[in-house]
């Protein structure tokens, strides 16, 4: 039932003008086709190109940033970042009874 509503509905709308404007359609002319695809592959380096070079720059960024921001810090308080210092005692472990 559900899926005879679906039917008339699809078969509805591909009978429509509607469908034609979402779905364009290839060129006849081979020599157009190739023009077409061949531009859509510079787009798409474009686009991968620029996603690159975006993304350097925010590498780049995030380094200068970190690197300014531990610029002003005495030496000392870099080095005490990495070790933790304190007073410990090792404890034997309790014996099973």
């Amino acid at each position: 039932m559900i899926s005879n509503v679906f039917n008339t509905l699809h078969l509805r709308y591909r009978a429509s003008g509607v469908s034609a404007v979402f779905s364009p359609r290839k060129p006849r002319h081979p020599l157009l086709r190739v023009a077409f695809g061949l531009l859509g592959l510079a787009l798409l380096a474009v686009l991968l190109v620029f996603g690159v070079v975006i993304g350097a720059a925010m590498l780049t960024a995030g380094l200068a940033m970190r690197l300014l921001r531990r610029r002003g810090q005495p030496v000392s308080a870099r080095e005490r970042r990495g070790a933790l210092d304190g007073e410990f005692r090792i404890v034997d472990k309790p014996l099973l009874r």
